[in-house]
């Protein structure tokens, strides 16, 4: 079993980095493996909703970034993301990968009507963390239920949302203890779930 861990910050060991490797620790503690990605390092272009994916399976009017997301997508039973809060939201990133996992969905005719998405054949566990300077989670607005109920349609087990709060400077969730032992303990759980489905 493996997960994979995308972070959608644009600050490169900021705090939506610190939280994503204690997450992992957790997943690792319970021998599964992990890979970070860092979607800043990638060249990804938003969809403009060609519809090509739904002939190809795959998005053949762009060639970026995501074709090296895609087969680790496909490859990994757990998945876990993390976006700071931009104006409410989740970050640029975020929404182009997000948008950008359109091909895995399968459509009926004519439209609207029935979908499912291919990636649901197997279990699939899902974390979702947002980070906010704010003091309340509320003041977040979009940025999990972006992440969450998008992820979720394409059969993804929702194990928990981290609504992570009070953190803006670069790496001050270090400082943390409190979030980041909430974040190694859904690390655990995501991988138990994946170990009891596997079972």
């Amino acid at each position: 079993m493996k997960t994979l861990l995308i972070s959608a910050s644009p600050r490169a060991n900021g705090n939506s980095d610190t939280l994503l490797a204690e997450i992992a620790r957790g997943i690792e503690s319970k021998s599964v493996e992990t890979e970070i990605v860092y979607l800043r390092d990638y060249a990804i272009h938003p969809c403009i909703g060609c519809e090509q994916c739904r002939r190809d399976k795959t998005c053949t009017r762009f060639y970026d970034g995501m074709h090296l997301l895609y087969p680790k997508i496909e490859a990994c039973q757990g998945l876990v993301t993390a976006s700071p809060a931009y104006n409410y939201n989740i970050t640029a990133y975020m929404k182009a990968f997000i948008d950008r996992l359109y091909p895995y969905f399968e459509f009926t005719n004519p439209r609207p009507g029935p979908y499912s998405c291919r990636l649901a054949s197997t279990y699939r566990a899902l974390l979702t963390v947002g980070v906010c300077e704010q003091n309340e989670a509320s003041e977040m607005g979009y940025t999990i239920p972006a992440m969450s109920e998008a992820l979720k349609v394409m059969g993804y087990d929702l194990i928990d949302e981290l609504a992570i709060t009070r953190h803006f400077a670069l790496g001050s969730v270090k400082k943390d203890t409190k979030a980041l032992s909430r974040a190694y303990k859904a690390g655990e759980q995501l991988a138990t779930a994946l170990a009891a489905k596997a079972g």
